[in-house]
């Protein structure tokens, strides 16, 4: 796993203030005004700015995303191929920089943030020449021939927790299609996003096949989803957000793609290994803070065993250190904000209060 490389703890922290939309190729100011802090998960204090979308600059991205998508789909997708490529190795020369702004919005520490959250976004677009390669964009099947064709203007609502991961699980895959995208990443973990505009930028991504509006879902979310300029939504996020992106988007017949929330299920049966099943399973919930949507935080095991069970993930929560993402000695950072602390306290308190015990920790 790669080491940490700042100098000092938080050795990036100047503000950033982000003040335009990247649109048709070019960084161009937003519609209206307003911005939105965002904060830093270890100190809570505000580390940058990014513009406040409106439903005109939706229009605006929409706009010159169908302006491109034509000569875009028709690339060949060799073409498009050593574009991804391109983009993929400016991931990497520049993973240490969003290994660690990422740490500082989300809190993960340093050494897991470089291998994940810078990691998992290069190995996205790194992987596209390959399934370019593969695809069978025409083929004949009995006597009829099929032709695989971009589906035109995608619109890709991206979440906060793994946010260039799940950004570049989009939009790798969209352009790799001959797709265009507009794009509205988290309000609360935006500004790895710009990274990604300035590196389609440098490689000479062509002009508006990807645009970026930042904003907050009600706002920005539903201008795009309701957007008939918009082919087709991708949406990571809740499951009450997903229905209201699903109930927007009908009302142009629109496709929808929707991954929503859960909390998977660890069985732990009668002949494991505890020790083992327990530490492990204890360390699959503590990844990015248990904030994963495939964390396994529900562990059911035998009830003969519980004792023994609870008695090794306390000893297993006791002895993981918790602290700030850029020393060296956490493994585990900050929740995002202080809103997803007090949901994390409240369903604490929701556990007791239904006849739960708490073993270990609580709230402080």
């Amino acid at each position: 796993m790669a080491t940490q490389t700042a100098a000092t703890p938080h050795a990036q922290d100047g503000p950033i203030a982000r003040d335009r939309f990247y649109v048709g190729g070019v960084w161009v100011q937003p519609a209206g005004t307003a911005t939105i802090d965002v904060v830093n998960s270890t100190t809570e204090e505000v580390m940058g700015t990014i513009p406040e979308g409106t439903p005109q600059d939706v229009d605006r991205a929409v706009t010159a995303a169908r302006g491109a998508f034509e000569s875009w789909s028709q690339t060949a997708p060799l073409e498009r191929a050593e574009v991804l490529e391109a983009v993929a190795m400016g991931l990497e020369e520049r993973a240490e920089e969003i290994a660690a702004l990422v740490a500082r919005e989300l809190g993960m520490p340093l050494p897991q943030a470089l291998f994940i959250q810078a990691g998992l976004p290069r190995m996205s677009f790194a992987s596209m020449p390959e399934l370019i390669e593969q695809t069978a964009w025409e083929e004949m099947i009995g006597n009829s021939l099929v032709v695989r064709e971009p589906v035109g203007v995608v619109g890709a609502i991206t979440p906060w927790n793994y946010p260039l991961h799940q950004i570049a699980a989009k939009v790798a895959p969209a352009l790799a299609a001959g797709c265009t995208v507009v794009l509205k990443p988290s309000e609360v973990t935006p500004l790895n996003a710009f990274i990604l505009a300035e590196i389609c930028e440098a490689v000479g991504l062509p002009a508006g096949v990807l645009n970026i509006v930042t904003g907050t879902g009600p706002v920005v979310g539903e201008a795009l989803a309701a957007h008939p300029g918009v082919d087709m939504i991708s949406f990571t996020g809740s499951t009450a957000a997903g229905r209201r992106v699903s109930e927007v988007a009908s009302r142009t017949v629109k496709r929808v793609a929707l991954e929503l929330g859960g909390k998977s299920p660890n069985v732990i049966l009668q002949d494991a290994d505890l020790e083992r099943a327990v530490v492990d399973g204890i360390a699959k919930c503590f990844l990015n803070s248990g904030q994963t949507c495939s964390a396994l935080t529900r562990m059911l095991v035998p009830r003969g065993q519980l004792e023994q069970v609870e008695a090794i993930a306390r000893a297993a929560a006791e002895q993981t250190t918790v602290g700030d993402p850029f020393d060296e000695s956490t493994a585990l950072g900050p929740l995002v904000s202080d809103v997803q602390r007090n949901r994390v306290r409240s369903y604490i308190e929701k556990g007791i209060d239904e006849g739960a015990r708490l073993v270990v920790g609580g709230a402080i």
